[in-house]
């Protein structure tokens, strides 16, 4: 009967051994039975009642001190020492603990809202331009103190290409609204081919936003709360962009000026930039499918310097394969010999 519901759980997707910890079996039991052609739980268990068990009403003492005002926000490991110091013994720290997860009770007892688990975004490939766009606002420095100027920055996932921008001096939903039917206009998406990505900032989750991507006909997709490597290529792009050698020293003196110079890096970023994870190729060429012929000839270049001197290559060349797809938060599933092992 046991063998069969341990079957029955795998071939459903379970994996072996969470099975038999369910039926509070070790796998290494479960594969004895299977060899002896048994698997009828055998084990006698207790005959009689311990007579050091806690009592039901001990068990309640423990809940009610457990969930009282003083002790609701505190684990056993403090409770215990707490009664010490009042001079009481109710039971150990590991009877605490045995009692309150018997009663569903040892991961949240305050009335305050539970913890929530946040799941990961789903992944998103992308196999051609225009199909995930990625985008964030980073501040830049002005001459006042505590004041900023807010860069609006999208950009197209497979090739990194900077798509559309504006600097502004607030935050406002109505400006990211603005910014991506510009974009999309401009650029000629269609309805329902793009996926948005942001973080889960107001003017990223604003109702006036949300209803213009739905109005576009884009996805949204959004970070985990104050997890940033949910948009990990919006972060590096943040970074090149404030590590230029002629990204400024001194703050901003003017919104004016702020545009001047973010214009001047999205042309230096689209059309010279080098792109590491491209195969550095930049990203306007990997966007209008210029990269595969400049890969090309790369390669061409490195096949006739080894045939004039081929002792010098010990190996192959360098790779100047083109980029594949490009994965945003992809899934990390265990392999099967990894589930099995």
């Amino acid at each position: 009967m046991i063998l069969s519901l341990i079957d029955e759980a795998t071939k459903a997707g379970a994996r072996h051994f969470k099975a038999c910890e369910v039926l509070e079996l070790t796998l290494r039991t479960v594969q004895r039975w299977r060899q002896q052609g048994g698997g009828e739980d055998q084990r006698a268990g207790p005959k009689t009642r311990a007579p050091h068990a806690l009592s039901e009403a001990e068990k309640r003492r423990i809940l009610e001190i457990s969930n009282s005002l003083e002790f609701r926000d505190k684990g056993p490991t403090q409770i215990v020492p707490l009664l010490a110091d009042q001079g009481k013994y109710v039971a150990s720290e590991s009877t605490f603990y045995r009692v309150l997860r018997e009663a569903g009770q040892l991961a949240h007892r305050q009335p305050s809202k539970a913890p929530q688990k946040r799941h990961k975004p789903r992944e998103l490939t992308a196999s051609a331009p225009n199909q995930v766009w990625c985008w964030d606002i980073t501040y830049l420095n002005t001459s006042v103190r505590g004041q900023f100027y807010y860069l609006y920055l999208f950009f197209d996932l497979y090739s990194r290409r900077i798509m559309e921008w504006e600097v502004h001096e607030e935050e406002s939903m109505d400006h990211s609204a603005n910014l991506i039917t510009k974009a999309t206009e401009e650029h000629g998406v269609a309805r329902n081919a793009l996926t948005l990505h942001a973080d889960n900032g107001g003017p990223m989750k604003g109702s006036t936003m949300l209803a213009t991507l739905q109005k576009l006909g884009i996805a949204a997709s959004f970070n985990r709360p104050r997890v940033s490597d949910d948009n990990p290529h919006a972060e590096a792009l943040f970074r090149t962009l404030k590590y230029r050698p002629s990204y400024p020293r001194r703050p901003f003196a003017s919104l004016e000026e702020a545009r001047i110079w973010v214009a001047d890096f999205v042309r230096w970023y689209n059309h010279e930039h080098l792109h590491s994870a491209l195969r550095y190729v930049t990203p306007d060429d990997r966007y209008h499918r210029h990269d595969k012929d400049v890969l090309a000839k790369r390669r061409r270049v490195y096949a006739r310097a080894r045939q004039r001197n081929p002792r010098r290559w010990s190996g192959d060349t360098r790779n100047w394969e083109r980029v594949g797809d490009v994965t945003l938060n992809p899934d990390r599933r265990p392999s099967r010999e990894a589930a099995i092992h």
